[in-house]
């Protein structure tokens, strides 16, 4: 992340904007708003095809197990052959066996990756990153450090859950293009809307080919923003998890449409500095870790920072991991879990 300062950017840039005179006159959009889905715009329906690509109209109805490995086995291997004409290291992961649904180089890029059987998972996994990630640091990280990476991050949670119930996966899901470091995108809704519709159009697809799957959506960061708009319109989603929010899309857990939102925000993540504002659409609202939100709280015991959450022996990885696994780890008192 290079958002750190985006507290002191944020904060000036919502002075200018209550201060323009071509402001007058609209309504503050501060507090709480009514519990509507938004409108997704025209780019974020045209881009939600991207997520529809792995899932042709002759395979939308499942056969079982047997069909939906078959479709995602092509969808894999077609997206190997992209891989591999793309050149390293996007090469390199598709000779290693890597799984993926999509891939596209183009602009700051996209992938989503899938960790474990998907056609035969009971359980599903979709880890989606925050601002500043790109196709570049899918695998190495912001930055260079790999805890940063969506890729690395997934493999974490595979390998906390998978040994405890083999019939589950996880999807490292770059299936959107993030803002990028400070300003006015980092501090608005309008790319994690679009991210939200492409996000319904996978989740629906996997869906059509695992109806009887659950799924848990994850965000880290401005992508719990993302996981949160499109669990709106995914009255299938059970859980959402929220790792270091800088918000969720709504003011309440109960606009989620029946979700249970689950959060963690360890005391050293510098997003508790960001302000919890919402005027004339910028700024992220509320976190769902505040008070009256209605979030249940992850511990984060130990955890050093905004990228700690899922590094192996994390407190806050294995809670994830029980989330995932059975709707929720044990209660050891109210409003926290352990």
């Amino acid at each position: 992340m290079r958002i750190l300062p985006l507290a002191l950017a944020l904060t000036s840039l919502i002075v200018l904007t209550v201060a323009a005179p071509a402001a007058a006159g609209r309504p503050s959009e501060v507090g709480a708003r009514p519990a509507v889905v938004p409108a997704l715009s025209k780019g974020a329906i045209a881009r939600s095809t991207l997520s529809a690509g792995p899932f042709p109209r002759s395979t939308l109805s499942s056969g079982g197990p047997v069909q939906a490995t078959a479709v995602f086995g092509a969808a894999y291997r077609d997206t190997a052959v992209r891989m591999l004409a793309a050149g390293c290291p996007y090469a390199n992961w598709a000779a290693q066996g890597r799984h993926f649904l999509q891939f596209d180089p183009a602009g700051d890029g996209r992938a989503v990756e899938v960790l474990g059987d998907l056609g035969s998972a009971e359980r599903v996994a979709i880890l989606v990153p925050g601002v500043d990630t790109t196709l570049a640091d899918f695998d190495r990280g912001l930055g260079g450090v790999p805890r940063r990476a969506p890729g690395v991050q997934a493999r974490s949670l595979y390998a906390a859950v998978s040994k405890r119930d083999p019939h589950t996966a996880v999807v490292a899901w770059l299936g959107y293009d993030p803002p990028e470091g400070v300003g006015v995108a980092a501090a608005t809704e309008g790319r994690a809307r679009d991210g939200a519709a492409a996000l319904t159009a996978f989740v629906r697809g996997v869906l059509r080919q695992r109806p009887g799957a659950t799924v848990t959506l994850i965000g880290h960061s401005y992508g719990s923003i993302v996981v949160g708009l499109a669990a709106q319109r995914l009255p299938e989603v059970g859980d959402v998890v929220t790792l270091g929010a800088p918000g969720i899309g709504v003011d309440h857990a109960g606009d989620l449409g029946g979700a249970r939102v689950w959060s963690a925000l360890a005391a050293t993540d510098w997003i508790r500095r960001i302000p919890q504002v919402r005027v004339f659409g910028l700024g992220l609202g509320k976190r769902p870790t505040s008070p009256g939100f209605g979030a249940t709280e992850l511990p984060t015991e130990g955890v050093a920072g905004h990228d700690y959450y899922l590094v192996p022996g994390s407190v806050t990885l294995k809670a994830v991991g029980d989330i995932v696994l059975s709707g929720g780890p044990g209660h050891g008192a109210p409003g926290r879990v352990s």
